[in-house]
């Protein structure tokens, strides 16, 4: 589904009376997939937009699945295949410690599907190993490739309020 139309589906389903208006009143992130790659794995790096009114567009480098599982059922938990298509309600941020992961850095911010999906337990979270290793991507979430980059979005999302994410494609 073309973003245009995913933008106003999403808004007719929460009520918006005019939806192209009504969701740029509003801090929105938008998961795109873009044609650029990472050189030593070959992971295809997503563009992670935020829309903040009044403020320019802020993007963010950032993985979703595994390289060679990008064709996988996206609905399906445990396909380590890139996140599915639809809205998804932005939850907590939360600093991780040393009794997390480290796989996940040192920040993770939840969200929740907003539609019928297999999938659980997903967040934004920085990928220390993106364009290093065998470990490169995610089990599906959203990986940041920079902790800068993770610790300013963590940092503008909690200041805007930002509630929705749109995964495009």
């Amino acid at each position: 589904m073309a973003l245009p139309m995913l933008l106003a589906a999403t808004a007719l389903q929460v009520g918006l009376a005019s939806p192209a208006a009504e969701l740029q009143l509003r801090p929105l992130l938008i998961l795109e997939r873009t044609a650029r790659r990472l050189p030593r794995t070959g992971d295809p790096i997503w563009d992670l937009r935020l829309q903040i009114p009044g403020e320019p567009d802020r993007h963010f480098d950032a993985v979703s699945g595994r390289a060679d599982r990008q064709n996988a059922n996206r609905d399906r938990m445990g396909s380590n295949a890139p996140l599915p298509m639809g809205r998804y309600r932005i939850g907590a941020i939360e600093p991780l410690g040393r009794q997390d992961p480290s796989e996940l850095g040192p920040i993770w911010i939840g969200i929740e599907p907003q539609f019928s999906t297999g999938r659980r337990v997903l967040g934004i979270h920085l990928d220390p190993s993106a364009g290093l290793n065998w470990n490169s991507g995610t089990a599906g979430c959203i990986g940041l490739l920079h902790s800068s980059d993770m610790r300013l979005l963590a940092e503008l999302v909690r200041r805007s309020g930002a509630e929705t994410l749109v995964v495009a494609q």
